[in-house]
């Protein structure tokens, strides 16, 4: 379906809005790993990651490219004059941030690859996870944020910007007057799912939250609502869902993707005939074989991409 990776000694960054993971390796099972706290100073966490990646390329070996994962929005087009840099983010202290040219400067002689993170968490799962040998699939994390990485066609999407699926409106359940957290939408996807959101909805984080709440609920439908718009858009052969909420905190992951499953299946009724919607959707809706770490093997694959 795709063709394989050089088996190539990389760099590999994981920009995300609470922790930058990074790793120099060649594969999941050859990487050295470590995180930074993302903070409000884009200047020192983008100093420690490169200082780091120095420091590996020095004991490792000469790295043949990098691979940059970032949380968005972000700018991905190369003729742009902000190409590379993180634009119209709520994060405080990343707005215009140039995370591609703060890395470039550190190495000028090596290619670098750069995507949304969760594009990379696709990339990731197309070569070593869920979406092996499927050719169209969507990959969303549901943490901090909430976004979506598309392949159609064995290609990630980009287009105009890039995916922005965490900002989809959906319908409001009856009685839910939760206003969301989204300061620019208040209650689209990402205002009304993620861990910020759930944390505001139950007054405690998404791990703390007991079984039987009333945020599970609502979670749970809300999701099970922007899956089956998806599905009904771009009709991808499965659904991986990551991130840390996906976890079901004290509700499990096992319960949480049975809600969601059930949930997806009353919101499309039978309108898309397809054993994989029906019968088979434990295995259309899953979450990621490389777990918490599709996201940097996402920016191991991007690497080694650009030299392949």
């Amino acid at each position: 379906m795709h063709k394989s990776l050089k088996n190539a000694l990389v760099g590999a960054i994981e920009a995300g809005g609470t922790k930058f993971v990074c790793a120099v390796g060649t594969c999941p099972q050859d990487l050295d790993r470590i995180e930074f706290p993302s903070g409000d100073s884009p200047e020192l966490v983008l100093a420690q990651v490169t200082d780091w990646l120095g420091e590996q390329q020095r004991r490792r070996g000469k790295l043949q490219a990098i691979g940059i994962g970032s949380f968005g929005p972000i700018d991905l087009h190369r003729d742009s004059p902000t190409y590379g840099h993180i634009t119209s983010t709520p994060k405080s202290g990343w707005r215009n941030t140039d995370i591609l040219g703060a890395v470039r400067r550190v190495f000028p002689d090596i290619p670098l690859a750069f995507d949304t993170d969760v594009n990379g968490a696709a990339l990731g799962e197309f070569y070593w996870g869920n979406g092996e040998g499927l050719h169209d699939f969507i990959y969303i994390t549901i943490g901090t944020g909430i976004g979506g990485g598309v392949m159609v066609g064995g290609q990630l999407l980009h287009g105009l910007v890039h995916s922005e699926m965490g900002h989809l409106r959906l319908p409001r359940i009856p009685g839910d007057a939760f206003a969301g957290v989204c300061p620019f939408h208040g209650d689209c996807w990402e205002g009304l799912c993620s861990g910020p959101a759930l944390l505001a909805r139950a007054k405690m984080a998404a791990e703390a939250i007991p079984p039987e709440h009333e945020a599970w609920d609502r979670e749970t439908q809300y999701i099970a609502y922007a899956v089956a718009n998806l599905v009904c858009v771009l009709s991808p052969q499965r659904v991986i869902i990551g991130g840390s909420v996906r976890k079901g905190g004290q509700l499990g992951q096992d319960r949480f993707f049975r809600m969601v499953r059930a949930r997806v299946r009353v919101a499309l009724n039978d309108y898309l005939v397809s054993p994989p919607l029906q019968e088979d959707i434990d295995r259309f809706i899953v979450p990621p074989l490389l777990g918490d770490d599709a996201g940097i093997c996402g920016a191991i694959a991007l690497a080694q991409r650009e030299i392949a």
